[in-house]
């Protein structure tokens, strides 16, 4: 029998890793976006009442490998993974995208949290975010001098001062080049996400001259496997289901 895995996603690269994923495996969405409707695993919607109710559901569904494929800001899911792991005795294994680095000619800076963020976008004016959704919950807040637009999954109204624009990626090069004239920005707001799907737009902003404020990654548990692409982790998933069946 094989080792069942519960693969906990959300991005662009746990979708890639689920969509190689056989029928006893579990594929885990906090339920903020689209559940794909084209996959051969199980899938499951919603919390799990934080690090003990995880480790509950590890035992209850006999999981035998929890693999972390969430965005590299889901700090907390992450900890309550690697917690709830080391109660249930499961291997924790992740999926730790390498972060983006600076270029010649790029101007960023960096700061740790949305209030860093506030400072830091202070002496501009037309702003993008490519934070997510989180500038959405401050759209009251815009500083009467700003325009800000907020690019991120979720639609929204915005207001005068405050355009949000719903688009999901990979960007292009064209693509980023063509908004960032239209809007006129002065500066981009970014989390150092890593991948090639958003990359584009730090590219465009080297070429235009423009800052890039960028929000470190915070702090993530130690795994006892991580691995730097998704065909890593899928050479990992074969070799783990040939071991099983030579066994």
């Amino acid at each position: 029998m094989s080792a069942r895995v519960l693969l906990l996603g959300g991005t662009g690269d746990a979708l890639r890793i689920a969509r190689a994923l056989g029928p006893e495996h579990v594929y885990s969405l906090a339920g903020l976006g689209r559940v794909p409707a084209d996959l051969g695993c199980a899938v499951r919607v919603g919390g799990f009442g934080g690090a003990q109710g995880l480790a509950d559901y590890l035992a209850d569904e006999d999981i035998d490998i929890v693999l972390d494929a969430t965005h590299p800001y889901a700090a907390q899911i992450s900890a309550n993974a690697a917690r709830a792991c080391e109660q249930a005795k499961v291997p924790y294994w992740a999926l730790r995208r390498a972060p983006w680095q600076p270029q010649p000619g790029d101007d960023w800076l960096w700061v740790d949290d949305w209030a860093g963020v506030v400072e830091a976008i202070t002496p501009y004016t037309r702003v993008l975010f490519t934070l997510g959704r989180e500038p959405l919950a401050h759209l009251h807040d815009v500083p009467v001098h700003q325009h800000w637009t907020v690019r991120c999954l979720d639609a929204h109204p915005g207001h005068a001062r405050a355009q949000v624009i719903d688009a999901r990626g990979p960007f292009t090069d064209e693509g980023e080049r063509a908004l960032f004239e239209t809007g006129r920005y002065d500066v981009i707001v970014s989390k150092n996400s890593g991948g090639a799907a958003t990359e584009a737009k730090l590219g465009v902003a080297r070429e235009m001259g423009l800052p890039v404020v960028m929000v470190r990654r915070p702090a993530l548990p130690p795994a006892q496997r991580e691995f730097a692409s998704v065909q890593d982790v899928l050479d990992a998933l074969a070799d783990l289901t040939q071991r099983n069946i030579d066994a």
